[in-house]
């Protein structure tokens, strides 16, 4: 068994729109955003998660910044290929002679066609998978948050990431019924710019914005501990020149109110679809918050007064999936009916 040990080696991916962590040996080794640097000319690899995203946005014509998923799913072949490949390389330790095949567990949203499924499964064989499984967003959210999905017991689990937010009803290891929308993090990103812009007369980018989000991003616009008001730097677009200004959560949730509400409308709709029984387990149950988003000031408790359920946010929301998939892939012979290969 050592020996086999020796050839093969278990990785738990969670793919994500805005950053990929992975799961080797039940510890997280990766946690970097989904984001990879390459020379326009050659098409050599520059740089990969955290490096590249210092690039983004600064680059010169010879470099070009690629996240090469949008929405959940894989836009760019070539570049999700590059890129996990490069993750995988920095857990591959140098001293072997050779490398290992490995047998990966790749987390997916569950709104997702079977031609983008098809993508994930080559571009992980490529990347040097020998066995590659799927497993659905929110039923590795479920189990990374330590529920027992086996029980003939509902969960609600809505995750919020980078591009897709999903929402479902989960019970005897499957999913009941579930909502995929593509408004996420990345929407609220692009809110942030968009209202910048339009009140402040400021040009920001993409990493600014996200910065503000993690700050100062929030549902409500009153919160018992709001947080402090946070400095923009950007280009004024009247006349150009580099200037500062100060954003209140408030202006922020403002910002976000369109992109919250689609997310409320989303988690309304599941409810509705959800069997009657199933929704008195939800009723004792609540709902878990999980992914990015649910780290968004106030989120919870705007859920909570719309739908009237308790709504817990997970210990650690943006860990949740990967630990799921870490699960899943430990136990293999438990978890045989959530995968899809």
């Amino acid at each position: 068994m050592t020996f086999f040990n020796f050839l093969t080696s278990d990785i738990a991916i969670d793919l994500g729109t805005a950053n990929t962590l992975i799961i080797h040996k039940d510890r997280i080794v990766v946690d970097e955003p989904s984001i990879i640097a390459m020379d326009r000319l050659s098409g050599k690899v520059l740089a990969i998660g955290h490096k590249a995203m210092q690039m983004h946005e600064k680059t010169n014509e010879n470099i070009k910044t690629i996240r090469p998923l949008k929405d959940g799913v894989i836009a760019d072949f070539t570049a999700a290929e590059l890129m996990i490949r490069g993750l995988i390389k920095l857990l591959e330790s140098s001293g072997k002679l050779f490398s290992p095949s490995h047998r990966m567990v790749v987390s997916i949203p569950s709104g997702i066609t079977e031609v983008e499924k098809r993508a994930v499964k080559d571009s992980c064989e490529h990347a040097g998978a020998k066995q590659v499984y799927m497993v659905f967003e929110p039923i590795a959210a479920a189990i990374g948050i330590g529920i027992d999905i086996t029980q003939p017991n509902g969960t609600m689990i809505v995750d919020i990431g980078g591009g897709t937010t999903e929402i479902a009803v989960i019970a005897l290891s499957g999913i009941v019924c579930e909502q995929s929308i593509r408004t996420a993090g990345d929407v609220f990103t692009r809110d942030i710019v968009d209202y910048i812009r339009r009140e402040h007369n400021l040009f920001i980018g993409e990493r600014s914005a996200e910065q503000i989000k993690m700050e100062v991003g929030s549902a409500l616009s009153e919160l018992d501990n709001p947080p402090a008001d946070y400095e923009v730097r950007g280009r004024d677009l009247m006349t150009g020149i580099p200037k500062e200004i100060k954003v209140t959560y408030s202006e922020i949730a403002y910002a976000l109110e369109k992109s919250v509400s689609k997310i409320e409308e989303a988690t309304m709709k599941a409810l509705e679809m959800a069997p009657p029984e199933l929704s008195a387990d939800i009723y004792t149950n609540g709902i878990h918050l999980t992914g990015g988003g649910a780290l968004l000031h106030g989120l919870d408790r705007r859920l909570s007064s719309k739908t009237k359920l308790p709504v817990h946010v997970a210990e650690d929301p943006l860990k949740a999936v990967v630990k799921g998939t870490g699960e899943v892939i430990k136990n293999m012979e438990m978890y045989q009916s959530v995968l899809i290969s």
